[in-house]
């Protein structure tokens, strides 16, 4: 492991301790979705709301699992008895549930992640866990989309990383504005992805985005 990725990694270490640190008792969450239930005008102690709170908690703890998880301890295993193979590694349609940090409302989508090796890749499955560490979070498309790049990128060290998102999200298409059926999509390219318009494109093609 690099001094690079050593860093990486023990930032993410830190990270996860902060979480553990500020989280309340699962009696004090229970307590607090039981004043939710009782804002929302219904009476939490009724048969079918009774066990509700308790329901939430391991809901959360499904929903949010990903600040518990290290990105780099998922990536740093690889495999270079690759024949030379410096080709796009691409890995589509990737689907996965987030929560928007502003009205914790679903977003739903899918991602497409590619890469470049440089003399050692990544078991696929570990591409698709990347992406559950950051979508089991509070979070924002945007930075979703630079965590999940920034994160292969730092532990790879490819020629390049490139991600896109397409996702709904249940603030706007089932409150406020209620537009359902729009989507958005967001990218980040680094490397020859950024660099390069040919293997740009060619990412772009073969997601059926040129």
């Amino acid at each position: 492991m690099t001094p690079a990725i050593l860093n990486l990694s023990k930032k993410h270490q830190q990270e996860r301790d902060r979480v553990i640190n500020r989280r309340p008792s699962k009696e004090q969450a229970e307590e607090a979705v039981r004043t939710l239930l009782a804002y929302s005008g219904d009476d939490s102690e009724r048969e079918g709301l009774k066990d509700t709170p308790s329901r939430v908690i391991r809901s959360f703890d499904e929903f949010y699992s990903g600040y518990l998880k290290d990105p780099v301890e998922i990536l740093e295993r690889t495999f270079e008895e690759t024949n030379g193979y410096d080709e796009m590694v691409l890995l589509k349609n990737i689907m996965f549930v987030s929560h928007c940090e502003h009205h914790m409302a679903p977003i739903i989508g899918k991602v497409h992640v590619a890469y470049l090796p440089r003399g050692r890749v990544v078991g696929i499955s570990k591409l698709a866990r990347v992406v559950e560490v950051y979508a089991r979070r509070l979070q924002i498309q945007e930075k979703m989309t630079a965590q999940i790049a920034n994160a292969i990128n730092g532990v790879l060290e490819p020629g390049g990383v490139a991600v896109i998102i397409e996702a709904e999200h249940h603030c706007m298409t089932t409150r406020g504005v209620n537009k359902p059926g729009v989507s958005m999509t967001t990218s980040k390219m680094l490397g020859a992805f950024r660099d390069d318009p040919r293997t740009r494109s060619e990412f772009l093609a073969n997601v059926g985005m040129s």
